[in-house]
């Protein structure tokens, strides 16, 4: 008789996640949020206050966040129900070598922000308080070492899975939204006007409009990869309901937390603004764990896309994943986010696809069922037109555009199977 202990997979990174392996409503609120504290959403809360009014700031977040909500929400729910990864939603909808696609997608998407995210702690860091002198020509050895120190420890809470998410999460959610708010509301008191005012100065050129699409594209890209953490939920209804709730308080925080500090000190992000309150420690405390939450998310997503392409072990491609990310990571921050930009286009319509598949073939997917093919080439060709639409038509809102496309084709191939 074998006394050799099999490894447990806590992650299910190959099949459904059971019903024991499900977690609490309190932390997946936490992980859901924690996901969504993303420096570069500070940025686009910047460029709405640059170009909306207050009025205008809150209708654009409201707007934005409902069809944000509306998209990962839907996402939340099946990833829940069905206790499947992204990448094993997309076996059954894109194909098993179609799957591919979307996995190498958002692995790549990921990687490049987890990269970013990286660079967006060790430079502002080393600037301001190291007082070392950063351009795009030129990083201080100092600088890499942040980087490589702040790569090492994020690849490493990655590596454990979603234990080390869900404790992490714990830990830097409640500290970034109290310390974050705090600073937010000494910076208005302080001002010489009020937050409406001080909204009501400069062009505003920008449309609601436009602004929910703002508000939009600045997630949906990471907001693809819901699945890979509501599947951890207790049941369908508290994944939905999780995500739509976590993602627009997240959302609107990093929103307030970049516009705050824009009208007030003229920065991006809260970090500048807690500097400016000569708070020097919260500031990096602050700035660490909220990058920390999304880019353990980040290089954990893209793992699990790498895995489903490679066939080896998702703890293995963490760490390729982080080492590539690390790496790279000054490069990337001032080379490709513009690309990465254009990147968060492609990866909408993969998540219609995803959803139609599933309520049109609910029940295969709960019985696991679902005929296994290895390309649904209507899958791969709306992904592929979407995004290219997405990033071409500059009406409406892209990521908008892209579903659509992507849905249309996606149900021309339907129709035509079941004839």
């Amino acid at each position: 008789m074998s006394t050799t202990k099999s490894k447990v997979d806590y992650d299910y990174t190959a099949g459904k996640v059971a019903q024991t392996g499900r977690k609490s409503n309190l932390s997946m609120f936490m992980i859901m949020l924690g996901f969504t504290f993303f420096s570069a959403s500070m940025w686009v809360g910047q460029e709405l206050a640059a170009g909306l009014d207050f009025k205008g700031f809150i209708l654009a977040l409201l707007l934005g966040g409902l069809i944000l909500g509306a998209y990962t929400g839907a996402l939340g729910y099946i990833g829940a129900e069905s206790g499947l990864t992204l990448d094993l939603l997309a076996r059954r909808s894109f194909g098993v070598k179609g799957s591919w696609l979307p996995s190498a997608m958002i692995s790549f998407t990921q990687v490049g922000w987890f990269g970013v995210g990286l660079a967006m702690f060790a430079i502002p860091v080393a600037k301001e308080i190291m007082g070392l002198e950063v351009t795009p020509d030129h990083m201080p050895a100092m600088g890499y070492v942040l980087v490589a120190i702040a790569g090492i420890l994020m690849t490493a809470s990655a590596y454990f899975g979603i234990k080390s998410l869900t404790l992490i999460s714990y830990i830097a959610v409640p500290l970034v939204a109290i310390l974050g708010t705090v600073a937010m509301i000494l910076a208005v008191r302080r001002g010489d006007t009020g937050l409406i005012e001080q909204f009501s100065k400069g062009t505003k050129d920008l449309s609601v409009i436009a602004g929910a699409g703002m508000v939009i594209g600045s997630f949906v890209s990471g907001g693809t990869a819901t699945p890979n953490f509501t599947r951890f939920a207790k049941n369908a209804k508290v994944g939905l309901w999780v995500t739509v709730i976590a993602f627009f308080l997240g959302n609107s925080l990093m929103f307030l937390f970049g516009a705050v500090s824009s009208i007030y000190v003229g920065g991006n992000d809260i970090f500048e603004v807690m500097l400016h309150l000569n708070l020097f420690y919260f500031a990096i405390l602050v700035l660490g764990l909220n990058i920390w939450t999304t880019n353990d998310n980040a290089l954990y997503s893209a793992g699990l896309g790498l895995s489903n392409i490679t066939g080896l072990s998702k703890k293995t491609m963490v760490l390729v994943s982080g080492v590539i990310g690390t790496v790279a990571a000054v490069w990337l921050y001032w080379n490709f986010v513009g690309w990465l930009n254009v990147l968060n286009c492609t990866l909408p319509p993969v998540g219609i696809v995803l959803i139609l598949s599933y309520f049109f073939n609910r029940r295969k997917y709960l019985d696991d069922t679902m005929p296994e093919i290895q390309v649904n080439w209507f899958a791969v060709l709306g992904v592929v037109l979407g995004a290219v639409v997405a990033n071409l038509v500059k009406w409406g809102i892209p990521s908008i555009n892209g579903m659509v496309v992507a849905a249309l084709c996606f149900m021309a191939g339907e129709l035509t199977r079941r004839k």
